[in-house]
């Protein structure tokens, strides 16, 4: 990835990984979770991505909080970068995205935007608009995302 990352630590449980948003609000901590949820054709594992402040008393994320840590490129960079390390031993697997609210389905939009070029060179992207998945393509407002490692 070519953007800078904050470092992450992953958690026991594979599929869960932490770290640390830093600026003018503080250190702030971040959990990113990958739950599988079901399987596409061909059996390729389905996972779901959860991300949010995470909340060390309830051992759990919230996905509505809103931090607004002037760090946004870094954030998403991050949650890239744990999305390519969770993929990594899989040969196929797929990752369905939609935010918690519209405005965070316009959050991972933009993330995927900015980081196109990279996602595509592993992975297939589509949209979901209009009650059909299609080939993502900028300047398109979707409902949801599916990656699929190539």
């Amino acid at each position: 990835m070519s953007t800078e990352t904050y470092p992450y630590v992953k958690a026991n449980v594979f599929a869960q990984f932490k770290f640390k948003s830093i600026g003018p609000n503080g250190t702030i901590k971040k959990m990113v979770t990958y739950e599988m949820v079901g399987t596409l054709d061909e059996g390729i594992p389905l996972f779901n991505p959860g991300f949010g402040d995470y909340k060390e008393s309830e051992q759990h994320y919230s996905d509505l909080s809103i931090s607004n840590n002037d760090d946004k490129q870094k954030v998403l960079a991050t949650i890239a970068s744990t999305a390519l390390d969770f993929t990594e031993p899989y040969e196929k697997i797929a990752i369905h995205a939609v935010g918690s609210t519209p405005s965070r389905t316009r959050l991972y939009q933009m993330g995927i935007n900015a980081f196109k070029r990279e996602i595509e060179s592993r992975f297939k992207i589509l949209g979901y608009k209009n009650n059909r998945w299609r080939e993502f393509k900028a300047g398109v407002n979707y409902e949801a995302f599916l990656v699929i490692k190539k």
